[in-house]
């Protein structure tokens, strides 16, 4: 089962990819530096460092599908 409390999630807008909101500072409609094309490969096993370019915050993400990012770690939740 997939532990939720490690999942982001986020939107597709344009040929970019979106989260909602960062669970580290809070910021809204977050850019994330993470190519649509690079989500295949991401859930074939390739784990890729997410840095959130609102607050510096990084994290490992392990899988993605198309709605979620899944984390190597819990993350913060969003109030």
């Amino acid at each position: 089962m997939i532990p939720f409390e490690n999942t982001l999630p986020y939107d597709e807008q344009m040929g970019d990819l979106y989260a909602q909101q960062c669970p580290y500072c809070h910021q809204k409609h977050v850019l994330l530096p993470i190519r649509p094309e690079e989500l295949p490969d991401i859930h074939d096993g390739k784990k890729r460092l997410l840095v959130f370019p609102c607050c510096n915050s990084s994290v490992t993400i392990v899988d993605a599908d198309s709605d979620y990012l899944l984390a190597n770690k819990k993350l913060p939740r969003i109030p």
